[in-house]
């Protein structure tokens, strides 16, 4: 699970809420801890955290690489970007994640996420391969993934273009996180099914995790293709699951889009599919170390 009652501050994170998160039913967790600067957190503090989850049974999966601008031609603001992405692997591995989640940033400085012409051009994208390959040896020496997160309105706004940029990269500790209603366009809204076909195709020797995310199109006169809580939508969740099994069973399936209180239906409809499937998930009295 990601998001929902888990804290902006690692300190905050307590063993009421790990052993909620396992009595929902997930097996580990997905954090954004906004409030801790990879460049001065204390080693203690995530450390503490990591004795904390190890000692509930739950894993971190994943953490955030803070959605730093790693396109942008200015250069003296990319190599700041890099060494906050360099800090934050490094905070991920004493936390003992099994990677980080970041996009490649944005040129609307409205946010990270959000569209700009700029987002779109060759320079961004050599800026992002320069930028992710400045970052691997960092992954590598911390032990975590770095997992590059895409979406229509950044720079990889197609799986075609993720690929291109994770090949130049060329790293096995560089990767990609595959979020299922980033790529979903009106061509494809109503045929999820062989969208995420074609893109576990494409992607598939680069995925190593997942974000399980609903998608629909709603009724407006403008194209609005909606996310949220898995479920609510068009999404075909029995093929998601089935590919990203088909990579390796212990790469992490993380349930996004959703709030608090829709996270038993959410474990309800994720342990009801990988039944359906014959996909084993990790039992809550289970603690096996994280594969990497």
């Amino acid at each position: 699970m990601s998001g929902c009652f888990l804290p902006a501050n690692m300190n905050d994170i307590d063993s009421a809420m790990c052993q909620r998160v396992r009595a929902l039913g997930f097996s580990g967790i997905f954090t954004r801890f906004r409030d801790n600067d990879p460049l001065t957190t204390p080693r203690a503090d995530a450390e503490r955290l990591k004795s904390l989850l190890s000692g509930e049974g739950v894993q971190l999966f994943q953490t955030t690489g803070y959605w730093q601008n790693l396109v942008t031609s200015d250069e003296a603001a990319r190599a700041q970007s890099v060494r906050v992405l360099q800090a934050a692997l490094k905070l991920a591995g004493w936390m003992g994640a099994r990677g980080i989640d970041t996009g490649p940033g944005s040129m609307n400085p409205a946010g990270p996420w959000f569209p700009h012409p700029d987002n779109w051009t060759a320079r961004a994208e050599a800026q992002l391969i320069r930028s992710l390959k400045e970052c691997a040896k960092a992954a590598e020496d911390a032990g975590v993934f770095l997992s590059l997160e895409s979406h229509s309105l950044v720079t990889p706004r197609t799986p075609e273009i993720a690929a291109r940029i994770l090949d130049a990269v060329d790293s096995p500790w560089v990767r990609c996180d595959y979020d299922s209603a980033n790529w979903i366009t009106l061509e494809t809204i109503y045929d999820t099914t062989g969208a995420l076909n074609a893109h576990f195709d494409l992607l598939g020797r680069h995925i190593c995790s997942a974000h399980a995310k609903d998608i629909w199109v709603e009724n407006r006169l403008a194209i609005h293709l909606q996310d949220g809580c898995p479920g609510k939508g068009l999404m075909d969740f029995e093929t998601l699951f089935t590919r990203l099994e088909g990579l390796d069973p212990d790469y992490p399936m993380i349930a996004e889009g959703n709030s608090t209180e829709e996270l038993p239906e959410v474990s309800a409809l994720f342990h009801a599919t990988a039944s359906k499937l014959g996909i084993r998930v990790l039992d809550t009295d289970e603690r096996p170390e994280i594969a990497k």
